[in-house]
């Protein structure tokens, strides 16, 4: 089962391009969930789901039964390092209808290029994984220090799922790995902008302001089909977002790796020429 779609979906430079005009709420979870398999939550990196909020992500879904959330650990317990039992008990309480549901592929804990593969660290990932046992959690690191066999073998015994990248090869980063460390895939897609990969005082969303070519989406492609030889399910998400580049790539990758044509609306289309060659039909 490979189920492809964008980080997150509350944007404002979304509107007009993706969504039609008007389209509000959860109405614009369930116009996503009739292309995309999966959508992650990015919200849950800056705070915890209030408790209104995972039941009605589940109505919106409803009519997709294989459709499946994956979220992000919050960035208090990933970049700065606190566990503390108050937090992870709400964290834990706004995502569990969505565990509880079948609905929850992955959460996932995003760490920064600082957190590098230390004995201390690795302590750090046996103590959040104490802190919730009943979610299957993924691990995105990004420096290459993590890049060892050992480190394959850690994150075996001790039950993390492996998110495999692709970013911009600057500094120190993590290779194009192709790991399974049990019994999903998961590659998230940042994009390759290299020229901003570290400039954070101007605009934070501008590393990931790229828009995969051709030949890219067939790295890409090559990538997730070795995924899909591994592990019986695979998630491939783009987190490209700005002006919609995420759904954009995601809608070419599942017609490149599943066969599958949209109807798409003209907006759409018209910021993205390539979709009308590659895509179905189109609507107002």
């Amino acid at each position: 089962m490979l189920r492809i779609g964008p980080a997150g979906w509350d944007y404002k430079d979304w509107q007009g391009v993706v969504y039609p005009p008007g389209l509000k709420g959860t109405d614009r979870l369930t116009f996503l969930a009739a292309w995309f398999d999966v959508v992650e939550i990015n919200v849950t990196f800056y705070r915890p789901l209030g408790p209104q909020l995972a039941p009605r992500w589940l109505d919106a879904v409803a009519n997709a039964p294989d459709f499946r959330f994956t979220a992000k650990l919050l960035n208090r317990f990933t970049h700065e390092r606190q566990l503390l039992s108050g937090e992870v008990e709400q964290f834990r309480e706004g995502l569990l209808p969505i565990l509880a549901a079948g609905r929850l592929g992955v959460l996932l804990a995003q760490f920064p290029y600082s957190f590098h593969n230390t004995e201390e660290n690795r302590d750090y990932l046996s103590e959040i994984k104490a802190a919730f046992p009943e979610f299957p959690l993924a691990l995105e690191v990004r420096h290459r220090s993590w890049q060892h066999r050992e480190v394959r073998e850690f994150l075996r015994e001790t039950g993390w799922e492996f998110c495999n990248l692709d970013q911009p090869l600057v500094s120190y980063p993590l290779g194009a790995t192709r790991w399974i460390t049990g019994s999903v895939g998961y590659l998230r897609c940042h994009g390759r902008r290299q020229d901003v990969w570290f400039k954070f005082e101007e605009d934070r969303q501008a590393r990931y302001d790229f828009y995969y070519g051709p030949e890219e989406l067939e790295d890409l492609a090559d990538r997730t089909r070795e995924l899909l030889d591994k592990a019986p399910e695979v998630y491939l998400i783009f987190n490209n977002h700005p002006a919609g580049q995420a759904v954009a790539n995601g809608l070419e990758m599942s017609h490149l790796l599943l066969g599958r044509s949209f109807t798409l609306p003209l907006s759409l289309l018209a910021a993205f020429l390539r979709l009308s060659g590659c895509l179905g039909n189109s609507k107002q």
